[in-house]
């Protein structure tokens, strides 16, 4: 069994899934980062692959994407960080990016090699559903890796079924039509994803954007199987010293 379904049997709620910027804070930093979030909490580590144009990201993560470039940060050079990163984390662990870069490296060699290392999944906000459907699909799933879309409040019911079938491991639910890191309406949120719930949908759910704390983590949990939170937690490290104490700190906090 693959380890996020693994994840999902065994656990049905409370899921919590941490972004983080390859090579952010300093561009050694990945390992440790992820290392620090399995051991303090987190069920499953996204792991963004600095880019120079995230559309789907706030000024936070575009940030951290940004020092993650200055500090070097590359495909190769993630692939290389992690090489071995499996004798230590067993966690499952998705690679989060978008294709310009994916398809400057060659989308093949990247599936091949995120498969070798040991990477469970991709989330690319910026692969068409077409697209995905006629040429990225099967490659993807040659390689045994997962692929999540995401859905917004605003996607018709017929796409998010779609979206849901085409989906391995979970659905990433976009908690509005808006960047990472900005403030929600709880309220409108739990509306969405009491309607997502009814869908009986295939696929657990993990809803994304605007979850910073233990009050909107828990919020997003009872209507859904866990909660993403990146803007927050790439806060909470930047411009610390304490890398590791600062992530037992802010887990704890959620917790």
């Amino acid at each position: 069994m693959r380890r996020i379904d693994r994840l999902f049997k065994d656990r049905k709620s409370n899921i919590l899934n941490v972004y983080c910027t390859a090579g952010y804070p300093a561009l050694e930093s990945t390992i440790e980062v992820m290392n620090a979030l399995q051991h303090n909490g987190a069920d499953i580590i996204e792991l963004g692959m600095p880019y120079s144009d995230p559309l789907a990201d706030g000024p936070v993560i575009q940030q951290s994407s940004s020092i993650a470039l200055a500090n070097g940060m590359t495909i190769k050079k993630l692939f290389e960080q992690l090489k071995d990163f499996r004798k230590k984390i067993s966690i499952p662990v998705l690679l989060m990016g978008y294709m310009n870069p994916i398809l400057q490296y060659g989308f093949e060699k990247f599936c091949a090699d995120a498969s070798s290392v040991g990477v469970d999944g991709l989330i690319l906000p910026d692969l068409p559903e077409h697209e995905f459907e006629t040429e990225y699909g099967a490659i993807i799933k040659n390689h045994g890796l997962d692929f999540i879309f995401l859905v917004t409040p605003e996607t018709s019911e017929a796409r998010i079924k779609n979206l849901d079938a085409l989906s391995t491991g979970f659905l990433y639910a976009v908690s509005s039509s808006s960047t990472t890191g900005s403030d929600k309406n709880m309220t409108d949120v739990k509306t969405y994803l009491q309607k997502l719930k009814n869908l009986k949908l295939k696929n657990p759910i993990l809803v994304g954007f605007g979850i910073k704390d233990k009050k909107s983590f828990d919020m997003a949990c009872e209507n859904a199987n866990g909660a993403i939170i990146g803007t927050a937690f790439i806060s909470a490290i930047s411009g610390k010293s304490d890398i590791q104490g600062s992530i037992k700190s802010f887990l704890k906090g959620i917790r």
